[in-house]
């Protein structure tokens, strides 16, 4: 009987070993029947506490986003003082539009938008994902701020499940284009320098979904092509 219990305790102990693995491997691994939903992102609330202490009150742009939006400083990186960051690493769509008080309060000109990642690897079609970005530009825009659609970007071919869902990128990115040229909205392809046969090129990142120094230099260059058609 002991024998039984102690083989019974050990097999739970290693499902929970090999589940916290997994989530600290990946962040955008999910457990089986949790959506993870935005709530569930222990980094949601710390960074939306944040938004309500810190003393800037406008923006000419904001940078709204994830993880990899969150990983530089925007200002430093453009040279530019005018630019809030809004980026929650591991935050999906639903975060963003849950969140978007914290962009309009600052009565941005123009506010750059990059998402999607998170909820491809969290399995959600890419018609719902699509769905959930409309809501956020579409919102946006409703404020009279001017939104720019940035490419998600290619995970590199190291990373977890790339081909599959690298595809399913492709399918979101030519969605975001169409809807973008067919409504007017500036649609900027990163992949188009970022990557290379449809996976983020290897020197651009550092462990296959983030960029490294290189990625953002080449992110800020392509910013600043864009940002003189809105801020001066």
């Amino acid at each position: 009987m002991t024998t039984h219990k102690n083989i019974v305790i050990s097999g739970i102990l290693f499902c929970l070993f090999f589940i916290q693995a997994s989530l600290y491997a990946n962040p955008a691994v999910i457990l089986q029947g949790d959506s993870l939903r935005y709530k569930s992102n222990p980094n949601y609330d710390y960074e939306v506490n944040l938004y309500k202490v810190y003393k800037k009150k406008s923006a000419a742009v904001v940078m709204l986003g994830n993880s990899i939006t969150h990983g530089v400083n925007w200002n430093e990186l453009t040279g530019r003082e005018d630019i809030v960051e809004r980026g929650i690493p591991a935050d999906i769509l639903d975060g963003f539009f849950a969140r978007l008080q914290y962009v309009i309060e600052l009565h941005p000109k123009v506010c750059f938008i990059m998402g999607g990642i998170n909820d491809i690897y969290n399995a959600s079609p890419v018609e719902d994902v699509f769905k959930s970005y409309i809501k956020v530009v579409e919102a946006l825009r409703m404020k009279d701020i001017k939104v720019v659609i940035q490419s998600t970007l290619f995970v590199a071919k190291r990373y977890n499940y790339s081909a599959d869902k690298n595809l399913q990128v492709e399918k979101l990115n030519k969605m975001l284009s169409e809807y973008a040229r067919n409504n007017g909205i500036e649609f900027v392809d990163l992949n188009a320098r970022m990557s290379v046969d449809k996976y983020l090129k290897n020197e651009l990142t550092h462990d296959g979904l983030h960029l490294n120094a290189n990625g953002y230099k080449i992110w800020g260059q392509e910013f600043e092509k864009i940002i003189k058609k809105y801020v001066y």
